[in-house]
């Protein structure tokens, strides 16, 4: 992930963002609007504003953003 446009934006408008690029982007969106630090920081309050399908998809791909306790399983 790279240094995204949106970082400078309120966080209630970041999250938003983040939830529709997550939701509905292409792969290139991803990386052009997401930041893995931003993404990381989020994600708890994200990963309840998105499908439990895209969710699943991110934390599996990703074990930072899983559940301490599922990651650590």
């Amino acid at each position: 992930m790279t240094t995204a446009r949106l970082d400078g934006t309120e966080p209630v408008m970041r999250m938003s963002c983040y939830r529709v690029v997550l939701a509905e982007g292409t792969h290139n969106d991803l990386v052009q609007y997401l930041n893995r630090d931003l993404l990381v920081s989020m994600w708890p309050v994200l990963r309840t504003l998105i499908s439990r399908d895209i969710r699943d998809v991110w934390e599996s791909a990703f074990t930072e953003l899983a559940p301490k306790t599922r990651a650590a399983t």
